[in-house]
């Protein structure tokens, strides 16, 4: 009997702490879930505003208006009540959501790549990784932003940049950094939407390898695909599938990231991380691989995925403040404009020398 009613004790004090905890980040979990409500249904009016002003179809990622609003309530959301449900979504639902990922991609399409493709995409986001942290160096910045422009630059854009800081040391303005670095790579992104297809007639590239070289070097996926079905079908199915490779190479990005500053002796606040959420990108990886996974499912995921995406980075926008953002200062835009060259040129190189 006594270990019975012990037992039920210790239930009965988890069970209310696990209230006290779900009361406490309640507040800013909800308030950046309405950011992110808020972001999809701005998204479309901002593009067609856009479109009235400029007579072009430009999309405005959700990411980017949930930053935005985030950022103009900065004020709002700067006490204590909302604090500790901001930094759960920022640290905790955003790994979940990047693990969630891996339900998207499947090795098969990796492999229809073929190995020079592969390669060359492989040694180019290496490049570009490795070039963001000699431009921040080049220009007066930290390492560790210079790994995040790259990161992001290399991979996929904001989830990239969100998952690439989870693993940085603690470094003062990184949150502010990771912002700018959101922002700034989707605006790249929408102008490489827009440019990037003109450069097959100028280098002669069939559908094909034009696919190539938009899903190899233009960094989110919704500018990826925009570019790509611009020019044929062809074009944006090869765009989507190198596109997806890059993403599934987040994994060892982030955990590469992740391991050079923990074993660098300057990095005095750097851990090894622990993989978990990248683990079970693996695995959701090989489940969809195998088809394991139905395709309702599938879209659950995904769209989960996307939700937790979208309320962490509209967390991390209600913790940061404009101001912040404005001290940045064109170093930091020189270092994201040459981690964008970098893999650009690499891919443009390595494609006329596999032509």
């Amino acid at each position: 009997m006594a270990e019975q009613a012990q037992t039920g004790g210790v239930a009965a004090m988890r069970a209310a702490s696990a209230r006290n905890l779900a009361r406490v980040l309640a507040p800013g979990v909800a308030l950046s879930a309405a950011v992110a409500v808020a972001s999809v249904l701005v998204e479309p009016l901002t593009g067609r505003a856009i479109g009235a002003l400029t007579g072009r179809a430009v999309v405005v990622p959700a990411v980017v208006v949930a930053l935005l609003i985030g950022m103009a309530l900065h004020r709002f959301a700067a006490r204590p009540l909302f604090e500790p449900g901001m930094a759960f979504s920022v640290k905790k639902l955003l790994r979940i959501a990047i693990a969630l990922l891996g339900l998207r991609i499947a090795l098969g399409d990796i492999w229809a790549l073929g190995f020079g493709t592969a390669l060359l995409v492989v040694a180019a986001m290496a490049v570009t990784v490795v070039s963001g942290v000699a431009f921040a160096r080049l220009f007066g910045r930290e390492a560790a932003y210079g790994a995040l422009a790259g990161g992001a630059t290399a991979v996929c854009g904001a989830s990239a940049a969100l998952a690439t800081a989870s693993v940085l040391p603690k470094y003062p303005n990184r949150d502010a950094d990771t912002v700018f670095t959101v922002v700034a790579v989707n605006a790249l992104s929408t102008l490489a939407m827009v440019a990037y297809p003109a450069l097959g007639p100028v280098f002669g590239f069939d559908d094909r390898t034009l696919g190539i070289l938009l899903g190899a070097t233009i960094h989110d996926v919704a500018q990826v695909v925009g570019a790509g079905y611009s020019v044929s079908e062809t074009t944006g199915d090869a765009a989507v599938i190198v596109k997806l490779f890059r993403v599934f190479l987040l994994l060892p990005v982030v955990l590469g990231v992740g391991w050079w500053f923990a074993g660098r002796g300057g990095a005095q606040n750097a851990r090894v991380p622990v993989p978990v959420f990248a683990l079970v990108f693996l695995a959701l990886v090989l489940v969809n691989s195998a088809g394991l996974a139905p395709a309702a499912v599938k879209a659950v995921v995904s769209e989960a995925s996307r939700w937790g995406l979208l309320i962490a980075i509209g967390a991390l926008g209600l913790g940061t403040s404009i101001t912040a953002i404005l001290r940045v200062g064109w170093r930091h835009v020189a270092v994201v404009c040459g981690t964008t060259a970098v893999i650009l040129g690499a891919v443009l190189a390595g494609l006329l020398v596999l032509r």
